[in-house]
């Protein structure tokens, strides 16, 4: 699956190098709005966090300096000059062109040692970045052994190896916790839009024909949310978000299903309920909500969708491969699944023929846009330099995602 490019901004033209103080903030040109601070990172659990390494750890440097070197894959940091003068002032970060973050390129580039014994893989944007591809087993094979964390923007992580990053002794970090206030807005969105037939309203505004037929017709496919049951495939940071706004400003009955059971406490907070297995939930939902990473699967395939309530919808803010798209569209065609709003797809850029049949009528699809805000990206390119502060100096990252595989390179 393609990545999205959704940098909110204009990309900042390749600089070769990045050690110098930090640039200007970036800033919206509006005045009505001021960027958010940010967006409650645990910096102050940073300090106090558990080590996770037996000592801070003896980094290396390298050609630049005596300072760790840090890989910066992607664009300029554009939002966040404070922390990054506090990040250049504990390592040299080396910032490979454009032309040299192309595969081979790229790949030649790691066979020389170009950059050095470097200790960390700062990637601030989703936008940029991915130019060298996925980091399967003919990447990550190349990485020099001081290599410790690889902090990166973005929720999803299907396009890194992250087992074979942990059995390397290498912490992949997300941006997850900064991009679960956007996604978890543009999820409530869509559920609206499923219950609320805004797609088939929005598109019949363009003729007053068109307009009429809208206005007399829509409240027959229209319903309201509350006492609706909404079931999240998933609560993580995401889904906690939705299921509290979908309680708090919608009065929605909120269920869940999720491979570990949160804690009763959070249960509680939320005020939702788990249920025992994936089946369970589908059968009582009116809504179902993919928030779930991409390495659960298939999940809403041919079998599963017999599991729905008949004429229950779906939302789908994780990743396109967690559907099956043909199944899903005869469903649509049957009338099993009323409406759909999906905002990733399986074969990005491109959309399902059979399910753009249903845009603008039952189906609202969307350009992977659900995270792509300018907080998003703030929080991206902040929590991602926090994660590698914390790691190189001996501390808990805040978004580790896969600790299960990591192979300690703590020093006795």
């Amino acid at each position: 699956m393609a990545e999205p490019t959704n940098t909110p901004m204009p990309t900042a033209p390749p600089t070769p190098r990045s050690t110098s103080p930090a640039p200007a903030a970036t800033r919206p040109s509006s005045t009505n709005l001021s960027l958010p601070k940010p967006i409650g990172f645990p910096t102050s659990a940073l300090a106090t966090a558990t080590t996770i390494f037996a000592t801070p750890l003896p980094v290396p440097g390298g050609p630049l300096g005596t300072k760790p070197i840090v890989l910066h894959i992607g664009d300029p940091i554009q939002y966040n000059p404070e922390t990054y003068t506090e990040f250049t002032t504990q390592f040299d970060v080396v910032r490979p062109s454009a032309e040299e973050r192309q595969r081979p390129a790229f790949m030649q580039a790691l066979k020389e040692k170009r950059w050095g014994e470097f200790s960390a893989i700062f990637r601030p944007f989703w936008g940029t970045g991915g130019e060298m591809g996925n980091w399967d087993k003919e990447l990550v094979d190349l990485l020099p052994d001081s290599v410790r964390v690889f902090a990166s923007a973005g929720t999803g992580f299907d396009w890194a190896d992250v087992k074979l990053l942990g059995e390397r002794g290498i912490l992949y970090c997300n941006g997850g916790l900064a991009a679960a206030e956007a996604v978890s807005d543009f999820a409530i969105a869509m559920i609206i839009s499923t219950f609320r037939a805004l797609p088939y309203c929005t598109s019949s505004a363009a003729a007053p024909s068109s307009f009429q037929t809208c206005h007399a017709n829509a409240t027959q496919r229209a319903h309201n949310l509350r006492g609706r049951v909404l079931g999240l495939v998933g609560l993580g940071n995401i889904g906690q978000r939705v299921a509290a706004k979908a309680r708090a400003a919608f009065g929605m009955d909120v269920a869940y299903f999720d491979v570990e059971r949160k804690p009763p406490a959070l249960e509680l907070r939320l005020g939702v309920r788990h249920t025992d297995s994936l089946e369970e939930l589908l059968r009582e939902a009116d809504c179902v909500v993919l928030c779930t990473p991409a390495g659960a699967g298939c999940l809403v395939s041919r079998e599963s969708l017999q599991w729905f309530k008949y004429g229950a919808r779906l939302v789908n803010v994780a990743r396109g491969s967690l559907v099956d798209e043909e199944a899903l569209a005869e469903a649509l065609e049957q009338g099993r699944v009323s409406c759909v709003a999906l905002d990733v797809h399986a074969e990005e850029p491109n959309v399902n023929p059979r399910l753009l049949k249903f845009a603008g009528d039952r189906a609202m699809l969307t350009c992977h846009n659900a995270g792509g805000t300018v907080e998003t990206h703030v929080g991206f390119e902040e929590l991602a330099m926090r994660n590698i502060m914390a790691v190189l100096g001996g501390g808990e990252a805040v978004t580790p995602v896969n600790s299960a595989w990591l192979r300690s390179k703590a020093v006795s």
